[in-house]
């Protein structure tokens, strides 16, 4: 099957230019001016942006969490991702304490296949740490696993600092590549006890308990970790300025370090959680929290300056009524939101059409970045010939406000409702095949892909 679309503005991360863009099979056949029609079915893109199709390389699918299960499974998480442009995502494989990392991927595998509608891949999440597992590093990566998840906080997942220096020894040795959630875990622990103890279970305890300066000591501890063991690292869902100027500092001493920031940190504010209605201040809850004005509009600077590579969502869903099971205890809310289905049309409202940042810098942090740093370029991320025919057509014109009652995620609330939105997804081609169309979410399988070495 071949199918031209005509007409549009293909954006690159070099900037926008009037091309056509030929589909055949699978593939990119040709990108070029006045490309011949032949035997194609033709598609008029007139006033159209054509981006290769978005890349969420922070999802959470399927997922246990504090005794409940995300509201988003794959089957549902997918088409809410293809819906909102997103051909791709990666999520993570989180094997149990003591679980081997290939029992891991095998049943997060299981969880996807037949069932994810778009393209996927997965992180390997590493919350153990012994000679088998420093083994099966280089399994995974034999298996296109080439990212690996370390926590510095929460118990259940979190690693001692001599076992996750270890392990960035290890990623070091076998090509591997770590993105880590950084926050200071003890000293949360006794923020927590002291709000507990001083019968303090409202919502508004969560950013307090979290604060900004915690989330940038861990930034800085693991980047003089990574400095010593000369590796990379990705530092994920980064919030704060503070936390910034950390990389800062590490990126003026010669390291490598890569950031990914997410939707929620540049467009809300920590004040939500001072709500009186418990259930209007516990949806927000996530860690790290959400920070201040200055912290937004720091994250958007960078953001446009290029310190800051991607924009996922970490993608955490969960409904209303499991959120109020931490009615009297903020520490049994479910921390996470829902926003795979919604990132690009809100970075394109809040970010292009509020002229914070251009067309291209919006496909270098949803496309090309992603596809560069975990290790999918140029099959994805790019408009080439050649490349996954997976293209994004967004019409820039037009108005709507966005709300839960419109949604394909599987939540009672979004984060953004109300918020005006610039423009929408008007189709999304995966692999060549049109996936989405109108806000209408088509029969298609994505298929897993393995990926290889950073190239960023």
């Amino acid at each position: 099957m071949k199918t031209l679309l005509k007409g549009g503005c293909v954006v690159s991360g070099r900037g926008a230019e009037q091309l056509d863009v030929l589909l055949e099979g699978e593939k990119i056949a040709a990108v070029g001016r006045d490309l011949a029609a032949g035997d194609a079915q033709t598609v008029d893109c007139s006033a159209r942006l054509l981006f290769p199709g978005f890349i969420d390389a922070h999802t959470h699918f399927d997922l246990e969490v504090g005794g409940t299960i995300t509201a988003d499974d794959f089957a549902s998480g997918s088409r809410a991702a293809l819906r909102g442009g997103t051909t791709t995502v990666v999520d993570f494989a989180a094997p149990d304490k003591g679980e081997s990392l290939a029992r891991g991927l095998a049943r997060w595998r299981e969880k996807a296949e037949g069932n994810c509608a778009c393209d996927y891949g997965f992180h390997m999440t590493i919350d153990d740490w012994s000679d088998s597992i420093s083994r099966e590093v280089g399994e995974m990566l034999d298996q296109g696993i080439s990212t690996f998840k370390l926590y510095m906080t929460y118990p259940a997942m979190m690693l001692p600092e001599g076992d996750l220096f270890r392990a960035l020894l290890r990623l070091k040795e076998a090509g591997g590549l770590a993105g880590v959630h950084c926050e200071n875990s003890a000293v949360i622990d006794v923020l927590t006890a002291q709000a507990k103890a001083a019968g303090r279970l409202s919502p508004a305890s969560h950013p307090r308990t979290r604060p900004a300066p915690l989330e940038a000591e861990a930034v800085g501890r693991l980047l003089r970790m990574a400095q010593v063991a000369d590796v990379p690292v990705i530092v994920v869902h980064l919030s704060t300025a503070e936390a910034l100027e950390e990389v800062r500092a590490a990126r003026r001493r010669g390291q490598t370090v890569y950031v990914e920031t997410c939707p929620h940190y540049l467009l809300l504010e920590d004040s939500v959680y001072d709500h009186p209605d418990f259930l209007e201040a516990a949806k927000y809850v996530c860690a790290p929290p959400l920070r201040k004005r200055t912290d937004r509009e720091a994250l958007w600077a960078a953001l446009a300056a290029g310190e800051i590579q991607t924009v996922a969502t970490d993608h955490c869903s969960f409904t209303l009524a499991q959120k109020r099971a931490g009615r009297y205890d903020f520490t049994k809310i479910p921390g996470g939101l829902p926003g795979v289905e919604h990132r690009g049309a809100l970075l394109y409202t809040y970010g292009v059409a509020a002229g914070r940042m251009t067309e291209a810098d919006l496909c270098r942090a949803l496309c090309e970045n992603p596809a560069k740093l975990y290790g999918c370029w140029p099959r994805k991320g790019v408009l080439a010939p050649g490349s996954d025919g997976d293209v994004v057509v967004y019409n820039p014109a037009g108005e709507s406000v966005l709300t839960a009652a419109g949604q394909a995620q599987r939540t009672d609330y979004t984060p953004y409702e109300d918020f005006p939105l610039r423009g929408g997804v008007e189709r999304v081609y995966l692999r060549g095949a049109l996936a989405a169309e109108g806000g209408r979410v088509l029969e298609t399988r994505g298929v897993f892909l393995p990926r290889g070495r950073c190239v960023l």
